[in-house]
């Protein structure tokens, strides 16, 4: 895992796995156990977050349902894109919308 320097601007931080890598730590690494994956805390400060931001209540979990459903897309994407955009999908998100679906198809 690579260390963020501070004293190193950000564009200078080679990236790992390509365009969006946070340098943060995996979170799915099967194939060490997880004491050997680079810092212990570090690590385990990130599965939590990750683990945290997954976490809804039942009723807002019903209602991200819902809202995925009217638009054709799993409770998965749909919650995805609330994490990664910081908003709901409307249907005028449209191009939006069709987007996921096409990377869906192509998995």
């Amino acid at each position: 895992m690579a260390a963020l320097r501070m004293d190193v601007p950000l564009m200078d931080v080679p990236l790992i796995d390509g365009l969006g890598h946070n340098l943060g730590p995996p979170l799915e690494d099967d194939e060490l156990p997880e004491w050997q994956i680079g810092d212990l805390f570090v690590t385990y400060c990130w599965k939590r977050a990750h683990r945290a931001a997954w976490k809804a209540s039942r009723d807002v979990a019903l209602y991200r349902l819902e809202r995925a459903e009217k638009l054709g897309l799993t409770y998965e994407e749909y919650t995805l894109e609330i994490l990664e955009r910081g908003r709901n999908l409307q249907k005028e998100d449209c191009e939006r919308i069709e987007a996921i679906k096409l990377a869906r198809a192509m998995r």
